[in-house]
């Protein structure tokens, strides 16, 4: 093969194999990008250069898929927005690191064919679990979230959770490809049948009996999100109203988005009386505002990004803070050098921003109990539930303005991902979109649409009882890893010769 092929191969497969997410969901263009990977590896000459052509793969299918984040550049005065693009192709390069080490560590498994595709299938799931966790974790489209639009496949997540589905997307892959060149026709499409007609074993929907909510999205973009928070926060009242409608009314939660509140609502009695006037008795209201931790001069050391509870009586009933924060958005990894560096955040502001203890339930007066996640938070699979006291569903809001228009429809794909596995409804709830209601097996109840100012008002679908993958979490993926491993060694192993 022509050292350019050898190259730009790889890169294309990668690029090719990131257009199965959302918002395309072409997810047949996942299975072929991913064949092509493994044929490469497979007829690597050497462990070195499958581990390059994993790396190739990697960059190219990380650039199609987090190219939203150059528009995250656009709304930031302190960089140009070129340097976007650099750090896109700067992360996806860092990034393909893991597809280099699952591709080396297949290639490197002595025994070729279905055994090789199985260690392939182990390789990269455990890459996959590595990306999640290492440096903070970057765990945003696992390969399995490909499988979102093909039907039922994708319930399999509430057995062997996000990882195991990017498992069996290596083996479906991995299977085309180490076939002759007919199999692996007949094999593509039997594939791509099976998971069309798995659509027909998705349950019915269930009469959601749930609480009543109404999602409140006000279509405050990123370039005005700091121009005029009262006046945003008026915008997020006046549609509230009309959500609520004129009294008397039935008791609801109304959810506004992450951010929603600029105010210092735990030190401001005026603030939350007037955030609690469109509120009758038994209402409540859960909006994302920010606590200020402050010295003993009273000058702030740091900040917490929350989620509140309000009453009708100006009372604040509960604060979740969120854990997993963003680096670099969210605080500045060794601060005093970053800062003599000159790298900016992506966030304005000189003090960093607290994290919270993690996944916890808030207790909803007159209401099911309530998982709460901020933002990216719900992309970790087995973080998003305190198991110890579960929830009935889960709330997560979200800041998606800066996203561009892939990262929207790419971070709902991936709450409806934890929707599955944790057999928990997820209301989400962002200032641009997209504000859903998904059920507990991860169908989009109701939208709204990008750049949309409305509001959505139902009840919240019923739970599942607590899934495989909700109980044991990564245990179950890490049982599906060793099966396979199990079969590749004895898929591998030489048949005995009869007397």
């Amino acid at each position: 093969m022509p050292r350019a092929l050898r190259l730009l191969l790889p890169i294309a497969a990668g690029a090719v194999s990131a257009l199965g997410f959302a918002p395309l969901d072409w997810w047949p263009l996942t299975l072929i990008g991913v064949a092509v990977l493994f044929w490469t590896l497979d007829r690597a000459p050497s462990v070195r250069s499958a581990a390059g052509a994993g790396w190739l793969f990697g960059v190219g299918h990380f650039t199609v898929g987090l190219y939203w984040i150059a528009t995250a550049f656009t709304y930031q005065a302190a960089m140009p927005a070129f340097m976007g693009v650099v750090t896109v192709v700067l992360l996806s390069m860092f990034l393909a690191i893991y597809p280099a080490l699952a591709s080396a560590l297949a290639r490197a498994w002595p025994r070729p064919g279905v055994s090789r595709v199985l260690m392939f299938a182990v390789a990269w799931m455990l890459c996959e679990w590595l990306r999640g966790h290492v440096l903070s974790g970057f765990a945003w489209n696992p390969l399995g979230a490909a499988w979102l639009p093909a039907g039922g496949v994708a319930l399999g997540a509430a057995w062997i959770g996000a990882l195991g589905l990017s498992g069996l997307m290596i083996l479906a892959a991995a299977f085309v490809a180490s076939q002759k060149p007919f199999g692996a026709v007949a094999s593509f499409a039997a594939i791509c049948g099976i998971a069309l007609l798995t659509r027909f074993a998705l349950p019915a929907p269930f009469p959601a009996n749930g609480p009543l909510v109404h999602l409140i999205q006000p279509n405050i973009g990123q370039d005005e999100k700091y121009d005029d928070s009262a006046a945003h926060v008026e915008k997020y009242l006046a549609l509230s109203r009309v959500a609520l409608g004129p009294e008397p009314h039935r008791q609801s939660i109304t959810i506004w988005s992450e951010s929603a509140v600029s105010d210092l609502v735990d030190e401001d009695p005026a603030a939350r009386a007037h955030l609690a006037s469109i509120l009758s008795p038994g209402d409540l209201l859960l909006f994302g505002g920010i606590a200020l931790i402050r010295n003993a001069d009273s000058t702030p050391a740091e900040a917490t990004n929350s989620l509140y509870v309000l009453d009708a009586n100006a009372t604040l009933l509960g604060r979740y803070d969120k854990s997993h924060l963003v680096p670099l958005g969210e605080y500045v990894p060794a601060r005093p050098l970053m800062t003599r560096l000159g790298l900016a955040r992506l966030t304005p502001g000189d003090i960093d921003f607290l994290a919270g203890p993690g996944p916890r339930t808030l207790d909803l007066p007159g209401f099911p109990a309530a998982g709460i996640q901020i933002c990216y938070e719900v992309i970790f699979p087995a973080a998003v539930v305190d198991e110890a006291h579960r929830p009935a569903w889960i709330v997560n809001i979200s800041n998606d303005a800066w996203f561009g228009a892939w990262g929207p429809p790419q971070h709902l794909a991936q709450a409806r991902l934890r929707a599955i596995e944790e057999g928990l409804p997820i209301a989400r709830v962002t200032p641009t979109g997209i504000s859903a209601m998904i059920d507990a097996y991860g169908r989009i109840v109701a939208s709204i649409g990008p750049h949309q100012a409305a509001t959505l008002s139902l009840r919240v679908p019923p739970p599942l009882p607590p899934t495989l993958f909700g109980r044991f979490a990564h245990w179950t993926s890490l049982v599906f890893g060793l099966a396979l491993v199990a079969g590749a060694m004895t898929a591998g192993r030489p048949a005995r010769r009869r007397i």
